[in-house]
Order: structure tokens, then sequence, then C-alpha cells
């Protein structure tokens, strides 16, 4: 950061405005946007969201790509002292009008058309049922019953059009991924989530003259964050609009990232297939992967193409943004097998079932404590409350160990456990294994109700051949030693899997497939 002082988004925009006007903040699509240009638009949008009513408190939904205009009215919502509500791409009007509802927004903004869909238009069919919903803005060619983006986008700022700051105003509304229930509701303050971010670039030594590329959408925490984190530093977001498996090396070649933000399905079918090159990350000094358990051997190679970076881990939720992180400085080895140590201002423990602390080295619930921690499930009382212990340690619902250094191991999620005749194990294990099969695109070992056992293991694999056996992968889990409990017992074959857009699978949805076969 350029000024200590400087609490919000838009306080962040306005001291890079001032101390490097003409720096690159944003390059998407060859274009190239400067801290100035910037500033400008987001004026201009902040006016034109002042002039259809946006106020402080109000929510303002975004089903938007990475591109710049998701920036600009990320911080223009921000300067109006307003809510951004992010709603992921592939989501339609079953989606749509469960997260406008719920979230009471009272302008959704939207692309006119995908190369599927018009959003914009869907989103103007479900008026009638939306009664806060009052106005939609069209990204792209116009829309009847909408406005036109560029419109707002040309308004003539005010003195009023930038609100007061109040950094305990929620700024971002975020939904849960829902990989196993429902998405909740999770708004945040500028208080809580900008200090986190402005700590971890700080700490991750991002500078302007870095570029900062991230393969998750903007509209998930993990792409969100990068945005901040970038924005703290005054360095430049190389945008990719959407992860494209087909033209991912060719976006990478030319936007030449120094900082990659990305998951681990996204990469490893290039390493699997030796695709990915060390020119391709020629000047990347940090990869960063998150989203899922991270296997270490994927982790190793992206290291080994670095010519001068490291691979590092981190662990999030949309509850409390960033938790942990790999530094740049810490062994090898914690490198590529955790997700790092935890950020300023978190506190970590993992327990057992009863709630008591264990040792370092023992498996157990993840619990954290800290400045970014979410105050509640927006109008979920309940579930905000079984969410904390007695003592305000939130729950994440994660398995993980820590070591006596304090480096986090995820092993899985509370709720993805198999009991198979009385007998617990984590899926983790066995899935990363079968993910380093060659043929294997993907996978996730499931539980199906079995009369004797109560649960056996089903592994489910989206293959990029269906040629694999049952007896082959059993034979894989032998050659490394697995108890043979852990043994897949059945084996589906997907043509493609449910994944949230960070590329986890929906297991919720993954189950319910599975079902649907079984019956």
């Amino acid at each position: 950061m350029t000024e200590a002082s400087a609490r919000t988004l838009f306080e962040w925009l306005e001291a890079h405005e001032r101390d490097r006007p003409e720096a690159p903040a944003i390059i998407s699509s060859g274009r190239m946007i400067s801290f100035r240009e910037l500033a400008e638009s987001t004026r201009r949008l902040a006016a034109g969201l002042a002039s259809i009513g946006v106020g402080p408190r109000d929510v303002v939904a975004a089903q938007l790509p990475n591109c710049p205009e998701f920036f600009t009215l990320l911080l223009a919502t921000a300067a109006r002292g307003a809510t951004l509500q992010t709603m992921h791409m592939p989501y339609r009007r079953a989606e749509l009008s469960n997260l406008l509802g719920h979230g009471e927004a009272k302008v959704a903004v939207a692309v006119s058309a995908t190369k599927e869909r018009q959003p914009a238009a869907e989103i103007v069919a479900l008026l009638p049922d939306l009664p806060r919903l009052e106005t939609v803005v069209s990204l792209g060619i116009s829309v009847e019953g909408a406005t036109d983006f560029d419109d707002l986008a040309a308004a003539k700022p005010t003195a009023d059009t930038i609100s007061t700051p109040d950094v305990d105003l929620p700024y971002v509304l975020l939904y849960t991924s829902g990989t196993t229930a429902g998405p909740k509701g999770v708004p945040h303050t500028a208080r809580r989530f900008l200090a986190n971010a402005s700590s971890a670039s700080s700490e991750l030594h991002l500078t302007p003259s870095d570029r900062i590329t991230s393969l998750a959408p903007f509209s998930h925490l993990y792409g969100l964050f990068t945005l901040q984190i970038g924005l703290a530093a005054g360095a430049c977001a190389a945008m990719i609009p959407a992860f494209d498996p087909t033209s991912l090396l060719e976006d990478l070649a030319e936007l030449a990232p120094t900082a990659l933000f990305t998951a681990p399905a996204h990469l490893a079918p290039f390493v699997a297939n030796d695709l990915l090159q060390p020119e391709h990350l020629a000047k990347t000094r940090l990869v960063c992967m998150s989203g899922s358990t991270v296997p270490t051997p994927l982790a190793t190679a992206v290291d080994a193409l670095l010519n001068d970076g490291s691979v590092i881990g981190l662990w999030g939720m949309t509850e409390l943004q960033v938790g942990t992180f790999g530094r740049t400085g810490d062994p090898f080895e914690s490198r590529v097998s955790t997700a790092g140590r935890a950020a300023v201002g978190m506190d970590l423990r993992v327990v057992d079932s009863a709630g008591d602390a264990l040792p370092a080295g023992s498996e157990g619930e993840l619990q954290a404590r800290g400045s970014s921690i979410f105050e509640g499930y927006l109008r979920s009382p309940e579930e905000t409350e079984a969410a904390f212990t007695d003592d305000g340690w939130f729950k994440t619902g994660d398995l993980a160990s820590m070591d006596r250094d304090g480096f986090l191991r995820l092993t899985g999620r509370t709720k993805e456990i198999i009991n198979r005749g009385g007998i617990k194990y984590n899926p983790t294990e066995i899935e990363a294994l079968v993910l380093a099969h060659p043929l294997v695109s993907s996978c996730a070992l499931l539980p199906v109700a079995d009369e004797i056992l109560g649960e056996r293991g089903c592994i489910c694999v989206e293959a990029r051949e269906p040629s694999i056996t049952l007896t082959e992968l059993c034979a894989l889990l032998d050659e490394h030693g697995v108890a043979k409990y852990k043994w897949p017992e059945r084996i589906e074959f997907f043509d493609e899997f449910p994944m949230t857009p960070t590329r986890k699978v929906r297991r919720g949805v993954l189950a319910a497939l599975l079902a649907e076969r079984t019956s």
C-alpha cells in the first residue's frame, strides 16, 4: 500500500492514481488500462449507479466474467457504499432467482450474451418474481427491459458521487460453494477482508511490477482475493476472461504473469501430459495452488518448471477469505506439501470429536478464530449459531493436521468421511493416488449404501479413456501400501463431473447422480 490510512478499495485506487497514474492496473484482451483510467471509469460508473438509486447498504448483483468491467463495478459499488453480490457465470434461471431473491439485490448486472445463453435477458424475465430487483443492466448489446452498462459507465460524476467510506458496512456478499450442501450468503465488511488482503499482499512480496493472473473466477472468493491483493500492492491484474483448457498455454504466454493463482484441476492435465513447459511460466515467480487438496507430486512438478520461482499452497473459505498460505522462503517440502502457515490475525486449532485441542501432527477438525472471519450467515441465525463453538471458534468442517511449525495439511472434509463397517477413513488419500493415473482427469471416492457394512467406497472417474478397471486401480493402491479396507469396491465412469467455478467437484450433486444409477 502507498498510504497506510487507506481503508477501502476506492481509497486504495485513489492512492495509486495519485502516485502512479500511468502504471498498468489491468491488461485484458490486448488492452492496457492505467490506474488513472481505472479511477476515472470507476467515478463515472459510480455516478451511473447513483443515477439509478444505488446508495449505502444497497446490493448490486453481478454475473460477469473476469473482465475489466467486473473490477470497475466492484470499485464503483464500494465507492457508493453499496454491496457487490457475486454470481457465477454458469448459473442459470433457477440459481439466479434464488440468489437474487435471498440477497435482495436492487440492481443486477450481467453480460448480454455468452456462447450458449443470454444472461441479462434471463434476469429480466425474473423481474416479476423479484420485487426488490429494480434494474437489470446489460453489458454488451442492448437488451429489452435492461439498462445499457455503457450508458451507466458514461455518467458524469458530481461532488457527492463518492460516499463517505464506512469500513463496517458490507461491501461484498459472497455465497458458499455448496459442494456438499446448499450455498449460504456471507456478507463481509471492508475492515475484515481488506486488512487480510493487505497483509497477505505484503507477505507475498507483491509490488507494482507484478502481473497477477487468476484462473479462478472473480465471482469466487479466491479470484476476488487476487484483485484485492493486487490493488493493495499497485500490481497489474492480467486477466483471462474464463479458464479455457484449449487456450490456457497461449494465454499464459501472452500475459506473462509473475504471479499465477490456480487450482490443482486447472494444471493437472497439462502436467500429466507434459504440455506445461518452462517457457509458459518464464516470468512467473509465484504459483499459488488452492481450491482443493493439492497433490504433492503435482505441486513438485510445477515448482520444477519455474526458473526462479516458488509454488505455494493456500487455504481459504468464503467465511474468512485467506486462513493460511505459504511464503516463498518456506522450506521446499513445506511449500509443496502443505497449505502454509496462518495469515496475520488468524488463530487455528485442530480438535477431536469432543472439541478438545489435539497435539501437533494429529488429524481432526480445523477451527479458526481471527479478524477476517465473518459475523454470520445472511438471515440464517440457526446456521450461524451452529457454525461457531461456545468459545467463539469457527468450525470450518475441514479435516486437517498442523505440525509444530504451524504448517497446515488439509486431509478432507468432515462430511466426506466414509464409514465402512464402523471403520472410518478419509477419501482424500485414495483420490490423490487415483488422480496420478495418466488416464484419469478427475475422480471422487463417494460412499454408497451397503446392507452389511453400512457404506462402501465407489470411485467415480472422469477418464480420458474409459479403459481403466477397478482391479487396475486397486493394484495401484496396493503398490502404494494402502490398507485394503480403503480400496474402492465399485467404479463408475462419468463424461463430465459437476464442478464449482473453481474446479472443485460438487460432491453432493455427484452423489445424487450416482444414486440415480443405483436405484
